[in-house]
């Protein structure tokens, strides 16, 4: 499975993506980490079974034009309707309210968050884009309040904090393809807790196996 990593932005460097990114055990998975997105190549969604977006709607880390015009939110449809698949983990649900065509295929985005606290993480129902056996946690992280759209997502992991419960993960499909979003991660410490491993492995297995893998 070839799998892009679209990351990097000022709030969120790539270097946390990476390393929580190397510390997964995915085997027989080819990474591409893209951190300039001022040219998306129409070929990208050719070459990838799965792309991971944990970026916030900016090219860069100091261009902070917005990299997804409605060319490239057509082709985000297309590649998950011909059966590929789309895994969003948290800033990659930044900026993106008002980029209607990708915001409702990934079914939801990010509105605000309070100050880092404690943030308790478990899953509600089953789900196949899950590992079961994963349990709750509880790290400092942004606790990331969303809006979602649509009636045919499939909500199964939620956050607790000081400042109540939101929904954290839920999947949808679209076409052939297959698409899952995880809000927790924005520090290191949470991309390397095992049970929130647990749950990327899983997400991203799930997202690889719609019916345009290779």
């Amino acid at each position: 499975m070839k799998v892009a990593v679209v990351c990097h932005d000022v709030y969120h460097p790539s270097a946390v993506i990476r390393e929580g990114i190397d510390a997964l055990d995915v085997p027989g998975v080819e990474w591409d980490f893209i951190l300039d997105t001022t040219e998306w190549p129409s070929e990208n969604f050719e070459r990838y079974d799965v792309v991971l977006i944990t970026k916030g709607n900016s090219r860069s880390d100091v261009d902070f034009t917005h990299w997804l015009t409605p060319e490239i939110q057509q082709g985000f449809v297309d590649f998950v309707e011909r059966g590929r698949g789309l895994l969003v983990i948290h800033s990659g649900t930044v900026g993106y309210k008002d980029e209607t065509v990708f915001r409702n295929l990934v079914g939801g985005v990010f509105v605000r968050h309070p100050e880092q606290c404690d943030v308790t993480v478990e899953t509600t129902a089953e789900s196949p884009a899950t590992d079961p056996n994963a349990g709750p946690f509880t790290l400092r992280d942004e606790h990331y309040f969303v809006e979602t759209y649509g009636d045919d997502l499939q909500f199964f992991l939620q956050s607790t904090s000081a400042e109540g419960t939101q929904r954290a993960g839920w999947t949808r499909r679209q076409g052939a393809g297959r698409v899952c979003v995880l809000t927790p991660g924005h520090n290191l410490a949470v991309w390397l807790h095992p049970q929130y491993q647990r749950r990327i492995v899983a997400a991203l297995n799930w997202c690889g196996a719609g019916e345009g893998s290779r």
